[in-house]
């Protein structure tokens, strides 16, 4: 485990472990308050991310950002940004299970250094990975689990939201939920 947040980004931008490093333009590490309460995990990177080295820039990323502006959250300030895998998959493609075991490695070191109180995992990928193999998205979106000593709650993934617009409004109770719940349990996020 790397003990600074330098030393597990100049590792990571190395990273060789899969084949998904051979077709990258960019590692996508994550972005935003390193000390963060609430950590928001995605699939991987699109191919707006792996242009620009950023997760959620695209049109999703516009969608998250509102909904984020929405509970007083903002990338910069006080929450963190990352995904289960680093690098893009062709053709935006789901990560295979082979490619998500060989960087995840990366994701637990950034939640060690993170420590974060909230765990969000942004659609079925994220949610299937961290928090339970056979959720359902679509029915567990907003359930709160508590797993080792962490507090998840799954949400719909922003460019889910963009192809079925009318689940916008669940999403965003979804979100009223996490706030409630930041209120309650964060110390420093709002």
């Amino acid at each position: 485990m790397h003990k600074s947040w330098n030393e597990l980004k100049i590792e990571c931008l190395k990273c060789t472990q899969c084949p998904l490093s051979e077709t990258r333009n960019n590692v996508v590490f994550g972005i935003g308050n390193e000390k963060a309460e609430v950590l928001l995990i995605g699939e991987g990177p699109g191919e707006n991310e792996d242009l620009q080295g950023e997760p959620f820039v695209g049109k999703a990323g516009q969608l998250l950002d509102k909904m984020l502006n929405y509970i007083d959250l903002d990338r910069k300030k006080n929450i963190y940004i990352a995904n289960i895998v680093k690098c893009r998959p062709p053709k935006n493609r789901d990560p295979f299970p082979e490619e998500q075991e060989a960087c995840i490695p990366w994701l637990r070191n950034q939640t060690l250094l993170i420590r974060p109180k909230i765990i969000v995992c942004l659609g079925r990928i994220a949610a299937m990975k961290i928090i339970k193999p056979d959720i359902k998205i679509t029915k567990d979106h907003g359930t709160l689990y508590n797993k080792n000593g962490f507090l998840f709650i799954p949400i719909l993934h922003p460019a889910a939201i963009l192809r079925n617009p009318s689940s916008e409004l669940d999403a965003l109770k979804d979100f009223l939920k996490l706030k409630e719940k930041i209120k309650q349990i964060c110390n420093s996020t709002y």
